[in-house]
């Protein structure tokens, strides 16, 4: 019933659509009663009596009845399937919402398969249950209730008998409901599962190609693709059970009709004009009675499915704006309080604290892993620290507008994600109204004009998924020209010019330092070329700072820093160096 009132609060604004469509379901059922009731006068009138006169017009009022019921039915299948359409957008939009609502913490743990699979195949289900299912209930339940009253009124006895069988078919059904739910749960997660591998097939081709392991991957997906057979094989083994049941039920009622009926008639109890009645009225009962294995099936696809959707909507976001966030105009002194941070129980960061002010440039350089990343993404709000504070203009970053926070922070990732769009739509991605000039401007200051104006379409170029067709540093040059366009407060370069090479670098940071002006710009990179300028530079190392100073004071340490220098350049700049120390 949970799954059913969750539906009803999409469908319940349709409601005066429904009424009147459950109002001619209602019409359209008693007017199936007309033929069989009109066949038996036929039979007793026409033939048995010889009242031929009124041959044509009980023939038109069945021609008619049938018409009639026609056009009803076309109406209200129509309208529940508007309803279920509009159900269907509005439940995908709350989903696309509650999906922009999630945490980091939310897509580092669940497949994008599975994610698919709930926002297609599920809402499907969802979709088609608004659309078939519930309306077919109803004109089932009200097509038994009519077709019993009017049997009642030829033979109440004859009737008795004959709904002997409702017993047996509530028990096949109830088994069949119990039996196959679970088999549905099983085979919309084996879809998720088959979903993902197809995902992770797409996105990582070029891995997959360049290793050659397609076969691995075939045999792969020929695995899953066999699990979800299976599964599926396992819900028709259920139902396959029971519907043969369900039918042989529906075969007995017309076996009794001819036994007990003939009988009936021959002992003057009925007339061949009601057993006829009789026949026909259970002739149209067969197909409920046929379509209740069915719709059971149905429904216990929509419970599987309603309960994935639920449950996604059910997940809960650790990163959610306060009662009343704070929403004021952030200047960008960044300040980090004794801060620790950890991922499933594994700490990264330890009691980490640090201060950046406007027009400040801290550089973070460490081993891979130590937690540079996760840092600079603590003041985005990506994750909240486990302990300590993380403070922007001296308020908690857990008080602020997340919209209006990260409205000033403009991030350029190390892995550069960039959409199926021209290469301007992505330069614009976060200033959707930004003049072609500002967009122009923002590429000179990453170094990209240049390239982009030697490209058949220029800026109008579209690029394919993830920037399919430009190499590594292009892409991340665009990504940084992005966050350059948006003129945040708060500016950080993740690793963003690791794919250009050491000549493109130093003139990208060369231009960059005029931007940097009055913004605080946090540079995580590997490269001391990318960092020596920096008002700062930090190096952590196991999730704690282990250094810290300008480039000269930390070649004067003789430490973390002082070696990778070393490495680096080697002999090249000894002197330099030496000079230094």
């Amino acid at each position: 019933m949970e799954n059913v009132k969750w539906v009803w609060s999409y469908i319940k604004k349709y409601k005066f659509r429904i009424c009147i469509s459950l109002i001619m379901v209602l019409v359209a059922s008693a007017l199936s009663m007309v033929s069989p009731y009109v066949s038996g006068i036929i039979v007793d009138r026409v033939i048995k009596q010889g009242h031929r006169e009124i041959l044509f017009a009980l023939a038109a009022l069945m021609i008619g009845a049938t018409a009639a019921k026609a056009i009803i039915r076309f109406t209200y299948q129509i309208n529940f399937e508007k309803v279920s359409q509009g159900a269907y957008m509005t439940i995908r939009e709350d989903m696309y919402r509650k999906l922009q609502a999630l945490d980091f913490k939310f897509f580092d743990t669940t497949r994008t398969g599975d994610i698919m699979a709930k926002m297609t195949g599920d809402m499907d289900t969802v979709r088609h249950f608004v659309a078939w299912v519930i309306y077919m209930v109803f004109e089932n339940a009200v097509i038994f209730i009519f077709a019993v009253i009017l049997l009642f009124t030829i033979n109440w006895q004859f009737t008795l008998v004959l709904l002997l069988v409702i017993p047996f078919l509530g028990w096949a059904a109830i088994k069949l409901a119990n039996e196959v739910r679970p088999t549905f749960s099983a085979v919309r997660q084996q879809f998720s599962r088959l979903n993902s591998v197809v995902q992770e097939n797409i996105s990582g081709n070029r891995v997959i190609k360049a290793f050659a392991t397609e076969k691995i991957e075939i045999d792969k997906f020929d695995r899953e693709n066999e699990a979800y057979r299976q599964k599926n094989m396992d819900s028709a083994n259920v139902w396959s059970k029971y519907l043969p049941i369900i039918d042989a039920l529906a075969g007995a009622l017309s076996l009794t009709i001819i036994i007990i009926g003939g009988i009936l008639v021959i002992n003057d109890q009925i007339s061949i004009g009601e057993l006829v009645t009789f026949n026909s009225i259970i002739w149209a009962l067969g197909n409920p009675m046929r379509q209740c294995g069915w719709l059971i099936n149905d429904i216990q696809r929509f419970n599987a499915s309603a309960d994935k959707i639920r449950e996604f909507f059910e997940t809960e976001t650790s990163i959610s704006n306060t009662e009343q966030p704070a929403e004021e105009d952030i200047k960008g002194v960044v300040e980090f309080k004794n801060v620790s941070f950890g991922y499933e129980g594994e700490e990264v960061l330890k009691n980490v604290s640090l201060k950046a002010s406007p027009g400040q440039t801290i550089a973070i350089i460490g081993p891979t892993g130590s937690g540079k990343s996760t840092l600079v993404n603590l003041i985005c709000r990506f994750y909240d620290c486990s302990e300590g504070e993380v403070l922007i203009d001296n308020i908690n970053v857990r008080d602020m507008e997340l919209r209006n926070l990260r409205a000033k922070i403009s991030v350029a990732m190390q892995d550069v994600f960039l959409f199926s769009d021209t290469i301007e739509g992505n330069i614009a991605y976060g200033v959707p109204d930004a003049p072609y000039e500002s967009v122009k401007w923002a590429a000179g200051i990453a170094d990209a004009h240049k390239f982009i104006s030697n490209l058949p379409e220029g800026y109008d170029t579209i690029i394919g998924e993830r920037g399919v067709g430009l190499s590594g540093g292009q892409r991340q040059r665009i990504a940084l020209a992005r966050a350059i366009l948006k003129d945040p407060s708060i500016l950080i370069l993740d690793d963003t010019t690791s794919s250009v090479d050491m000549e493109t670098e130093f003139e990208i940071h060369k231009t960059l330092r005029s931007f940097y002006n009055n913004k605080t710009t946090f540079i995580i990179a590997h490269r001391i070329a990318s960092v020596k300028n920096a008002d700062k530079i930090i190096v952590i190392n196991g999730g704690t700072i282990i250094e810290q100073g300008t480039h000269e004071e930390l070649l004067k340490q003789k430490g973390y820093y002082y070696n990778v220098y070393l490495t680096q350049f080697g002999d090249f700049d000894a002197a330099a160096v030496k000079e230094v120390g």
